[in-house]
Protein backbone atom coordinates (compact mmCIF):
# COMPACT_ATOMS: atom_id res chain seq x y z
CA UNK A 1 0.00 0.00 0.00
CA UNK A 2 2.44 2.40 1.09
CA UNK A 3 4.70 1.63 -2.28
CA UNK A 4 1.44 2.55 -4.04
CA UNK A 5 1.10 5.77 -2.64
CA UNK A 6 4.48 7.08 -3.13
CA UNK A 7 4.00 5.74 -7.38
CA UNK A 8 1.06 7.92 -7.19
CA UNK A 9 2.54 10.88 -5.35
CA UNK A 10 5.39 10.71 -7.88
CA UNK A 11 3.17 10.68 -10.79
CA UNK A 12 0.95 13.13 -9.81
CA UNK A 13 4.04 15.48 -8.78
CA UNK A 14 5.32 15.32 -12.60
CA UNK A 15 1.41 15.86 -14.10
CA UNK A 16 0.86 19.05 -11.19
CA UNK A 17 4.71 21.05 -12.05
CA UNK A 18 4.72 22.16 -15.69
CA UNK A 19 1.25 23.56 -15.31
CA UNK A 20 2.34 26.50 -12.68
CA UNK A 21 5.13 28.26 -14.96
CA UNK A 22 3.34 29.72 -17.73
CA UNK A 23 1.70 32.89 -17.64
CA UNK A 24 -0.89 34.62 -19.68
CA UNK A 25 1.90 37.27 -20.22
CA UNK A 26 4.46 34.78 -20.75
CA UNK A 27 2.09 32.58 -23.37
CA UNK A 28 1.32 35.66 -25.21
CA UNK A 29 4.89 36.66 -26.00
CA UNK A 30 6.07 33.06 -26.83
CA UNK A 31 3.28 32.63 -29.63
CA UNK A 32 4.34 36.09 -30.82
CA UNK A 33 8.03 34.89 -30.98
CA UNK A 34 6.68 32.30 -32.97
CA UNK A 35 4.53 34.18 -35.30
CA UNK A 36 7.13 36.74 -35.97
CA UNK A 37 9.42 33.87 -37.51
CA UNK A 38 6.79 31.73 -39.10
CA UNK A 39 4.77 35.08 -40.58
CA UNK A 40 8.25 37.02 -40.87
CA UNK A 41 9.78 34.35 -43.46
CA UNK A 42 5.98 34.54 -45.15
CA UNK A 43 6.05 37.52 -45.78
CA UNK A 44 9.94 37.81 -46.54
CA UNK A 45 9.85 40.69 -43.88
CA UNK A 46 14.07 40.11 -42.16
CA UNK A 47 13.36 42.67 -39.47
CA UNK A 48 10.22 40.72 -38.36
CA UNK A 49 12.01 37.22 -38.37
CA UNK A 50 15.30 39.25 -36.56
CA UNK A 51 12.82 40.25 -33.58
CA UNK A 52 12.04 36.68 -33.32
CA UNK A 53 15.77 35.19 -33.56
CA UNK A 54 18.55 34.99 -30.47
CA UNK A 55 21.62 36.17 -32.59
CA UNK A 56 23.38 32.50 -31.47
CA UNK A 57 20.18 30.63 -32.86
CA UNK A 58 20.99 26.98 -34.19
CA UNK A 59 18.43 25.87 -36.59
CA UNK A 60 19.14 22.19 -37.26
CA UNK A 61 17.93 19.50 -39.68
CA UNK A 62 19.23 15.41 -39.85
CA UNK A 63 19.32 14.78 -43.41
CA UNK A 64 20.18 11.15 -44.43
CA UNK A 65 22.30 9.53 -46.98
CA UNK A 66 23.99 6.93 -48.43
CA UNK A 67 26.72 7.38 -45.47
CA UNK A 68 24.40 7.79 -43.20
CA UNK A 69 22.89 10.68 -40.67
CA UNK A 70 24.15 14.22 -41.12
CA UNK A 71 23.59 17.05 -39.23
CA UNK A 72 22.89 20.68 -41.16
CA UNK A 73 23.04 23.89 -39.51
CA UNK A 74 22.11 27.50 -40.06
CA UNK A 75 22.59 30.45 -38.07
CA UNK A 76 20.72 33.28 -37.26
CA UNK A 77 22.37 35.36 -39.77
CA UNK A 78 21.77 33.31 -42.68
CA UNK A 79 18.13 32.65 -41.63
CA UNK A 80 17.59 36.45 -42.12
CA UNK A 81 19.51 36.61 -44.76
CA UNK A 82 16.95 34.06 -46.38
CA UNK A 83 14.07 35.30 -45.22
CA UNK A 84 15.39 39.01 -46.94
CA UNK A 85 15.67 37.55 -49.78
CA UNK A 86 12.16 36.12 -50.14
CA UNK A 87 12.34 33.16 -48.83
CA UNK A 88 8.69 32.09 -48.06
CA UNK A 89 6.97 34.26 -50.34
CA UNK A 90 6.62 31.89 -52.96
CA UNK A 91 4.21 30.07 -50.92
CA UNK A 92 0.54 31.37 -52.19
CA UNK A 93 -1.12 33.16 -48.89
CA UNK A 94 -4.14 29.80 -48.99
CA UNK A 95 -0.86 27.72 -48.47
CA UNK A 96 0.73 28.99 -45.89
CA UNK A 97 0.35 27.16 -42.77
CA UNK A 98 1.07 28.92 -39.19
CA UNK A 99 -0.06 26.73 -36.59
CA UNK A 100 1.63 27.14 -33.06
CA UNK A 101 1.25 25.14 -30.12
CA UNK A 102 3.08 26.05 -27.16
CA UNK A 103 4.45 22.37 -25.62
CA UNK A 104 5.59 23.39 -22.38
CA UNK A 105 7.10 26.45 -20.29
CA UNK A 106 9.05 26.92 -17.56
CA UNK A 107 10.44 29.67 -15.69
CA UNK A 108 12.51 31.24 -18.90
CA UNK A 109 12.46 28.21 -21.05
CA UNK A 110 9.89 27.20 -23.67
CA UNK A 111 9.36 24.47 -26.07
CA UNK A 112 7.03 25.38 -28.98
CA UNK A 113 5.92 23.26 -32.51
CA UNK A 114 5.52 25.76 -35.47
CA UNK A 115 3.91 23.49 -37.92
CA UNK A 116 4.36 25.47 -41.19
CA UNK A 117 3.84 24.45 -45.14
CA UNK A 118 6.83 22.30 -45.63
CA UNK A 119 8.34 21.30 -42.62
CA UNK A 120 7.69 21.26 -38.58
CA UNK A 121 9.93 23.37 -36.58
CA UNK A 122 10.66 22.56 -33.19
CA UNK A 123 12.18 25.83 -31.28
CA UNK A 124 13.74 26.41 -27.75
CA UNK A 125 13.28 29.57 -26.74
CA UNK A 126 14.41 31.59 -23.74
CA UNK A 127 13.77 34.90 -22.02
CA UNK A 128 16.57 36.96 -23.07
CA UNK A 129 16.76 40.87 -21.69
CA UNK A 130 12.90 40.42 -20.71
CA UNK A 131 11.89 38.99 -24.30
CA UNK A 132 11.60 35.98 -25.50
CA UNK A 133 13.91 34.69 -28.31
CA UNK A 134 14.51 31.48 -30.33
CA UNK A 135 17.11 29.49 -29.70
CA UNK A 136 17.32 26.38 -31.06
CA UNK A 137 14.74 25.04 -33.99
CA UNK A 138 15.26 21.15 -35.09
CA UNK A 139 12.89 21.35 -37.94
CA UNK A 140 11.82 18.21 -40.45
CA UNK A 141 10.32 18.21 -43.68
CA UNK A 142 7.04 16.70 -44.50
CA UNK A 143 6.72 14.40 -46.97
CA UNK A 144 6.09 15.65 -50.35
CA UNK A 145 2.66 14.31 -51.56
Amino acid sequence: MRRALTVLAVLLGVVVIPAVAQSAADSAAIRETALNYVEGWYTGDAARMERALHPDLAKRIVRQGPQGSRLQSMTAAELVEGTRQGGGKNTPPAAQQKDVVILDVFQNAASVRATMSGWVDYMHMAKWNGEWRIVNVLWELKPRG
